[in-house]
């Protein structure tokens, strides 16, 4: 387990890490990229979204504000 507090890790890759259960708090994203990841159950509250692309992934159960991706998308 790491704890990671007023760290700066930009430019840091993971690959074949298991994140389940791991909390971001504060963290900015800006320009990350994540691919070939699961990321079921995962929950995103208070976020700037403005600018991100969702391209080829699977969107089954996938709500924005309660609302079906899939419905908006049909």
């Amino acid at each position: 387990r790491i704890d990671a507090n007023d760290a700066i890790l930009s430019g840091s890759a993971f690959e074949n890490v298991n994140l389940s259960q791991a909390r971001f708090h504060n963290v900015k994203l800006t320009d990350a990229a994540i691919e070939d990841a699961c990321l079921s159950g995962l929950r995103i509250r208070d976020a700037n979204l403005s600018g991100v692309a969702i391209s080829d992934c699977r969107l089954d159960g996938m709500t924005i504000d309660g609302i079906s991706v899939p419905d908006l998308l049909a």
